[in-house]
């Protein structure tokens, strides 16, 4: 390497897992809303893991998943998506009623777990899986944006990864 060189913080080729993982979740979500399901169960385990937050008759996506609802009683459309580390974070709402965030993970190009937050205001924290300590001095990767934040209260959540 040259001294002039520049060395990036991330290996090109995380970079392009992440870019990867983001088309993935991207492509599951175009998948939702124009009821292609088999290209939705290829991007999804078999064995999913799965984790929802929120009042029970708001599970929507998991209805949509298990076949025991129909793509069009509730449409996720994703106001933003990121990834942070091997998860993808999917956020959407519609109107001051309804606010969601998805986290998904991926491996090896699949979609292994899910978790749903529905109404509630989340932030992701980097944690040391020794002990719980935080990893970094700026620990927060993700914090949820909901435009009506201020009007309404959502209870809080932290999620460490």
């Amino acid at each position: 390497m040259s001294a002039n060189a520049i060395e990036s913080p991330m290996p090109e080729s995380f970079l392009k897992v992440e870019m990867q993982n983001k088309g993935i979740v991207d492509a599951l979500y175009k998948g939702l809303s124009n009821g292609h399901m088999g290209t939705v169960a290829k991007l999804i385990a078999s064995d999913l893991e799965w984790w929802f937050h929120g009042p029970p008759r708001c599970q929507h996506m998991m209805r949509i998943l298990t076949g025991e609802s129909s793509h069009t009683k509730f449409k996720f459309e994703p106001r933003s998506i990121e990834v942070v580390g091997d998860c993808v974070i999917a956020e959407g709402w519609e109107g001051a009623q309804v606010y969601w965030v998805h986290v998904w993970t991926l491996k090896d190009g699949v979609i292994t777990q899910f978790r749903e937050y529905f109404n509630t205001w989340l932030t992701v924290k980097d944690i040391s899986p020794h002990g719980w300590e935080i990893r970094h001095e700026n620990h927060t990767l993700w914090q949820s944006h909901p435009t009506d934040l201020f009007s309404r209260s959502l209870p809080g959540l932290i999620l460490g990864i």
